[in-house]
């Protein structure tokens, strides 16, 4: 009889557990299907201001928030993931009423530096260094520049301006402006120069993409004075690279809308707005887009010189 309750109260113990579990995968089912864990973009894009979510990352997806210490950032010999949870801020060096948070540097092993600029209110620009050029791209706020001229030129979200090596310039900013800065020593060629450029991105044309179906504009001039360009890519949810590119280019990126997998070398990395990745030449690299809206992406590439 004692061997015969046991059983009794082990078979009603393993029905309430079954139907338990059967209650809880109802719910699953009914509120946000099989499987799915929490959403991290429950906001309406099509609410906020352009390259929102650059300036306000998700810092912890709810369903990570009980393992203190996580982080996404890697980095590697030949490639970087730097997201925002680990980007650190502190002055600016040159600049005043200025945080920087510096992404990419030559300690990786690149030739060019990459950083955030957050002005606060009655900020201004320092001066990069010695034949060093620059350019600018603005994620929130407005930012005046004044060239060497002494011209001023408003710089909103989506607009951008090139400065030469050794021009004199500065950006004003009365209340709020988030930048992305690049800035490399520029690589001289005789009787060659470059001149600054202002200009927005929804000015420049699309350029035609054999073998690919991303959308592909092109902020500065392709021409051989130049020696690094700025490209801006726009996928399709599901659309990818076709080319599976391994090239002797260094590449900077800053992911400004959307969302996708990252190939870079062996490792495949889940990326999203404001997650910023440096390239090393020939580290394979590979993306996709995922989720329900658009990726856009910034990528800086060396360009017109030779390796050697």
């Amino acid at each position: 009889m004692p061997k015969m309750q046991s059983f009794s109260v082990f078979s009603v113990q393993l029905y309430l557990l079954l139907s338990l579990m059967l209650g809880v995968l109802e719910v699953s089912l009914s509120q946000e299907g099989f499987c799915t864990a929490p959403s991290i973009l429950k906001t309406d894009s099509n609410a906020l201001p352009l390259y929102w979510k650059v300036t306000n990352p998700t810092l912890s997806p709810s369903h990570l928030q009980d393992l203190p210490g996580f982080t996404r950032s890697v980095y590697k010999r030949d490639h970087a993931l730097i997201t925002p949870e680990s980007q650190v801020f502190s002055p600016l060096p040159a600049w005043t009423n200025t945080l920087g948070a510096y992404l990419i540097t030559p300690a990786m092993g690149s030739h060019f530096v990459m950083y955030l600029a957050k002005m606060q209110e009655n900020s201004k620009s320092g001066l990069p260094l010695s034949d060093a050029e620059r350019f600018i791209f603005v994620l929130h706020g407005t930012a005046v520049l004044i060239d060497a001229s002494g011209y001023t030129h408003n710089l909103n979200v989506d607009s951008y301006a090139y400065l030469p090596p050794n021009s004199t310039h500065h950006l004003n900013c009365e209340a709020t402006a988030t930048l992305v800065v690049f800035e490399r020593r520029y690589s001289y060629l005789e009787n060659y120069s470059t001149g600054l450029i202002v200009g927005t991105t929804d000015k420049q044309p699309l350029l035609e993409t054999p073998g690919e179906v991303f959308e592909l504009r092109k902020l500065l001039p392709t021409s051989l004075p130049y020696d690094f360009n700025i490209h801006i890519m726009d996928f399709q949810p599901g659309e990818f690279l076709n080319v599976k590119e391994v090239h002797y280019n260094q590449h900077g990126l800053l992911l400004l809308e959307g969302q996708g997998i990252y190939r870079l070398g062996d490792s495949w990395y889940p990326v999203q707005a404001g997650d910023a990745i440096w390239m090393a030449p020939f580290v394979p690299q590979w993306y996709a887009a995922l989720g329900k809206s658009r990726t856009r992406y910034l990528l800086y590439k060396d360009v017109n010189r030779n390796p050697m």
